[in-house]
């Protein structure tokens, strides 16, 4: 049996594609799909108005889902969203250093440098702090709230035994179960404003991703090609291969529509996209800040 999206060969029992997520035996019933198989699910509760046209990025459409020992909900959601995270006794969740914007007093805080010395120090070159922060709540619920510094909105994504790459800046916070490793991205990336460094996350578990505005689904089908300005690239499933580029053809063009590299994607596969532009909003602030020599 192969996969009608990705076109990899899969066992006949498998539900979801283990490449592209795909949901391959249906479990759509008039608009809508619910978790029922195990009346005590570990991963949450997953609604979609459409499966077939949910993608490969499992959002929980309502903003709130279980996990391995907690629950979470989006609060605010849009541009000052935040993450509301309730943990059970016992059980913990993974942020992104400094992400934290208050928790439970029975809640313990640990810093610790994952992937060892290596893995800290790729994550400072990449842009990163040196350490995760791990919450786990002792002798009783607690509760956490995350927030990324920028504004904009945060999802709620329910991986699948998928694999995803991840801008540094976009990851707020996930199941202990996934694996967050930083990948070194090459020339290109560095190139294209990224940094030298992005996230792969792989597993089954919560990841939370946060955006600078809103975010933006886009399917591939297998062969098409699709541009993205780097500066709003979020994710993108990690089988997709992608090449940049100028956006347009000649650097006379590319200089005068003031656009600087793009990612060309080529599917299938989907892309995660920020509608708005960080670097580029930092410029437009720019004429506002006094200079050193205007004191």
């Amino acid at each position: 049996m192969k996969c009608p999206r990705c076109g990899r060969r899969i066992v006949s029992n498998e539900k979801f594609c283990p490449v592209c997520g795909y949901l391959l035996q249906s479990q759509v019933s008039q608009g809508s799909w619910k978790d029922a198989e195990d009346p005590q699910p570990n991963y949450g509760t997953y609604r979609w108005q459409d499966e077939s046209q949910a993608g490969s990025f499992h959002f929980d459409k309502d903003g709130r889902g279980q996990g391995r020992g907690y629950s979470w909900e989006i609060r605010s959601p849009g541009s000052f969203a935040l993450a509301v995270i309730t943990l059970q006794p016992g059980f913990s969740i993974c942020a992104e250093a400094g992400a934290m914007v208050s928790m439970s007093s029975n809640v313990e805080l640990y810093s610790q440098m994952r992937g060892g010395l290596v893995g800290a120090l790729k994550r400072v070159v990449g842009g990163e702090t040196a350490f995760v922060s791990t919450f786990t709540a002792h002798g009783g619920v607690g509760e956490v709230t995350l927030a990324p510094g920028a504004p904009g909105d945060i999802v709620g994504i329910e991986m699948r035994n998928q694999r995803f790459t991840v801008q540094s800046s976009s990851y707020l916070a996930s199941d202990v179960e996934l694996q967050v490793d930083t990948k070194f991205g090459g020339l290109k990336s560095f190139l294209s404003g990224e940094g030298l460094f992005v996230l792969e996350i792989s597993g089954t578990g919560l990841l939370l991703i946060s955006s600078f505005g809103g975010i933006y689904r886009k399917v591939l089908a297998p062969g098409e090609k699709y541009v993205v300005d780097t500066g709003h690239l979020v994710a993108w499933e990690s089988h997709i291969p992608y090449q940049l580029r100028r956006a347009a053809r000649s650097f006379f063009r590319n200089f005068l529509s003031g656009e600087g590299l793009v990612a060309e994607f080529t599917g299938p596969g989907e892309i995660l996209i920020q509608t708005r532009n960080l670097a580029a909003f930092a410029g437009l602030l720019k004429p506002f800040f006094p200079s050193q020599s205007g004191g």
